[in-house]
């Protein structure tokens, strides 16, 4: 039996976007190919509202941010953590030698401008400013979006040097993002979440500002090179040859987006969101700051002790599937994804199936 993912990513995958990835192949250097990359970098500027660069990577969405701080970063970055997967590109950094610090809150918190502008006002330990700072948007361990358009405006106003690099991977195509209005320099996610397509592909934009500090970085690596996938990007091309079965997919699911229309989309994400706070309210407790609670993963404290292991199974017998607590949290909190394409319908079933299962 197929369990129905309620997960906060794979998620899942419509048939007629599975059907698209079966599209024979074409040359990845022919006009055919050209025209495919094309649609989808148009479509994808639309969703994120930039007039900007879009990259396309055959790469998880880990790769993204290895290579964007491996561009970018030329002085020394800041990166704010609140939970497990702001951790890890902090990690990411850190593998790559480079000079790194950290603002970090308590899990279940959010990163505020007002913690970042008191940071990079600061400066490092030695009162040197950084020159590139990397923002979660939506912390995956936790279940909490951060106020990332404030804060990366008040960075453009006082600290216009700063490159701003953000992790959208939960929540890009399921919240709206306002790319060039908030000065983003890079902003990536994998399209196995909210854009509900399987996993090994991902999106970014790269600002002209992030473009021009690339330049001056050496060792950039290869395959995430900016500056090396720019001079391909600019003929609806990639370097290396792309998955092409994803951006087949990927162009379809875009024009299912824009169908829903995104206002729609957004406004589904949320009452989804809505519908699974009040359930957790109602038999146990809503982990962290309920004020940035993430419309597309509900990050939920065990309070009465139940076997989560057994209860999902028993769930799995009935079709679907939920998250542990990740990391720190496993066996403590248990989380479901409400992303994509799933709908509020969707989500009423299965609180009403935990339910039955756990006789709340």
């Amino acid at each position: 039996m197929h369990k129905k993912l309620f997960i906060p990513g794979p998620t899942e995958v419509r048939e007629e976007i599975l059907q698209a990835m079966a599209t024979p192949m074409i040359g990845h250097r022919s006009t055919a190919y050209a025209d495919l990359h094309k649609s989808v970098e148009e479509k994808v500027k639309k969703l994120l509202n930039t007039e900007g660069r879009v990259m396309l990577f055959t790469s998880s969405s880990t790769g993204v941010m290895e290579g964007a701080v491996r561009n970018c970063v030329a002085v020394k970055v800041l990166h704010t953590l609140n939970g497990e997967f702001s951790r890890r590109w902090f990690e990411i950094s850190k593998a790559n030698g480079l000079p790194t610090d950290t603002l970090e809150v308590a899990p279940g918190k959010a990163i505020t401008p007002e913690l970042v502008d008191a940071r990079l006002a600061e400066g490092d330990r030695e009162g040197r400013p950084y020159d590139t700072l990397c923002l979660t948007m939506n912390e995956t361990s936790t279940g909490i979006i951060s106020p990332i358009a404030d804060i990366a405006r008040l960075v453009r106003a006082k600290y216009p040097d700063i490159i701003i690099l953000v992790d959208a991977v939960s929540c890009m195509a399921g919240v709206e993002i306002k790319n060039d209005e908030w000065g983003l320099d890079v902003i990536l996610a994998g399209t196995q979440k909210c854009f509900a397509l399987p996993p090994g592909f991902a999106v970014c934009t790269v600002s002209a500002r992030a473009l021009a500090r690339a330049k001056t970085v050496s060792n950039r690596g290869y395959y995430f090179d900016f500056i090396e996938n720019e001079k391909y990007a600019v003929k609806y091309n990639t370097p290396a040859t792309p998955g092409i079965s994803f951006l087949y997919a990927l162009d379809k699911q875009m024009d299912a987006m824009f169908a829903e229309g995104l206002a729609n989309r957004y406004a589904r994400h949320l009452a989804m969101a809505e519908h699974c706070r009040a359930w957790a309210k109602q038999h146990f407790a809503l982990y962290g700051d309920e004020a940035y609670a993430s419309p597309t993963v509900t990050h939920i404290t065990n309070t009465t002790g139940f076997d989560f292991s057994a209860m999902n199974k028993e769930l799995g017998k009935r079709g679907a599937q939920v998250s542990d607590g990740y990391g720190p949290f496993k066996g403590k909190t248990f989380r479901i994804g409400h992303m994509g394409d799933l709908t509020l319908a969707d989500v009423k079933w299965l609180t009403g199936q935990i339910d039955d299962i756990l006789k709340l």
